[in-house]
């Protein structure tokens, strides 16, 4: 059991009274050592904490808490929570959201990921235990690859347990793909199992998340309209965390191009890119009047084996471009455009909503359960994007619709409002709380 060695409460700014306390504990993982032997902190209420008799007999100074009787068998009053996440930026960013969030709450995160995660490079997770567990994607693949990746998840489940053992979490959060299968099945062999909390970026329930879905406690879903959700799930609909970044940008407002004025382009090709931009794009700009392309100002996401043909075409037509396979300042650069040109993954969409932006979307074809297609609906649906499929995503169709598009600024800043009426800004926020609600049922347990 975990030891409650000491209580320092809160006060509220302006008011002596004490509203909330911050609890250390020394669960039994600590003694390991290592980067995972760190303060476990949580938050309670004071009064709770107090009243119920956890604690026992305490000292009270003005200033601070202290428990004069260490307990062994007092109940502890959270462990860290195990967020587990990996893969690419859809499902990582709203987890390093979700981190970022919990962290700032003053809660201890431990991350369990994959090997290819930008998890591994995130800031936030920087200073954070980290366990990279092996397993694979079974999905899509062929019968021999399918059984390595069963064997393969297999040793993912049972070097999660073993993790899961020594750390004691209060909550798993996953948010889907293959990173998410093993803590979540090894959970389910421990003797006193933490909560388990999925969160769904997309317009469809991912396959990982629908196969762990009905042992979960709680599934937070991005979009009210999200398809494939088991009859009987505790559904809860957060919304899908931004980056920090993105959420200052929230209700930054949108100013449509003047008659005369520069109009920015924003290309956007997703964490894997997306050839078709290249191949479409710079066709498309250059059979646009005159009068409309000499004002352009293009940034676009290309490939790194596409960045020399397709600054050579814009060079060719007159087109101001910035062109690069990555963009750090993102974010400026979203809230900057005037017009996005983008696939339609999860965290593009919610970015697209929470600063406002119109855009075309181009559903990456293939992609699993087409939800990509699913998440530009939700968007188009209020009338904040207009969505064409790759197959009819041509030089000819763009230039058309970009012609009306960019001669229109009315009907931009209505999609732009449009937009930003879909967002759901505090979307991290509200998964914290609902992580919080569940820890504080495990310790009432």
């Amino acid at each position: 059991m975990s030891v409650i060695t000491a209580i320092r409460p809160w006060r509220t700014p302006g008011s002596d009274a004490v509203g909330r306390a911050q609890a250390r504990t020394l669960p039994r993982w600590m003694a390991d050592g290592g980067a995972a032997a760190q303060a476990c902190v949580a938050t309670l209420p004071l009064t709770s904490a107090v009243s119920d008799g956890r604690f026992g007999p305490y000292r009270r100074d003005g200033r601070s808490a202290l428990v004069v009787r260490s307990d062994p068998d007092a109940t502890a009053v959270a462990g860290p929570i195990v967020i587990a996440a990996g893969g690419t930026g859809g499902h990582f960013f709203p987890a390093e959201a979700l981190a970022d969030e919990l962290i700032r709450r003053g809660h201890a995160v431990v991350l369990m990921t994959d090997a290819r995660s930008g998890a591994l490079r995130s800031a936030v997770f920087a200073d954070r235990p980290q366990h990279v567990l092996k397993g694979a994607g079974i999905a899509g693949r062929g019968l021999v690859r399918a059984v390595k990746a069963v064997f393969a998840l297999a040793a993912g489940v049972a070097q999660a347990r073993s993790l899961l053992v020594r750390l004691r979490p209060a909550v798993i959060v996953g948010f889907g793909g293959y990173p998410t299968v093993a803590p979540a099945l090894a959970a389910r062999l421990l003797q006193h199992r933490p909560a388990l909390i999925l969160h769904e970026q997309n317009g469809v329930l991912g396959r990982a998340n629908r196969f762990l879905a009905g042992g979960a406690d709680a599934l937070a879903l991005s979009l009210e309209q999200t398809e494939r959700v088991p009859a009987g799930v505790n559904r809860v609909v957060t919304g899908n965390p931004v980056r920090p970044a993105i959420l200052a940008l929230a209700g930054a407002g949108y100013t449509a191009p003047g008659a005369t004025a520069n109009i920015r382009l924003l290309i956007l090709g997703g964490s894997l890119g997306a050839r078709v931009f290249s191949d479409v794009v710079p066709a498309a700009l250059a059979a646009l009047p005159e009068s409309l392309r000499t004002r352009l100002s293009v940034t676009q996401q290309c490939r790194p084996e596409d960045l020399a043909r397709v600054q050579a075409a814009y060079a060719q037509s007159g087109i101001r471009a910035d062109l690069a396979p990555f963009f750090g300042d993102v974010a400026d650069r979203l809230c900057a455009a005037h017009l996005v040109i983008a696939r339609a993954g999860a965290s593009t969409v919610a970015e697209l909503a929470v600063v406002g932006r119109p855009a075309i979307l181009v559903p990456l074809p293939g992609a699993i359960d087409d939800h990509q297609s699913a998440n530009a609906r939700a968007l188009a649906a209020g009338g904040g994007a207009w969505v064409v499929p790759q197959p009819g995503f041509t030089p000819d169709e763009l230039s058309r619709r970009l012609a009306t598009l960019l001669a229109d600024p009315v009907t931009l800043a209505h999609a732009a409002t449009a937009s930003a009426a879909t967002a759901r800004p505090h979307a991290a926020a509200r998964l914290a709380d609902l992580v919080e609600a569940h820890m504080h049922q495990e310790a009432r347990s």
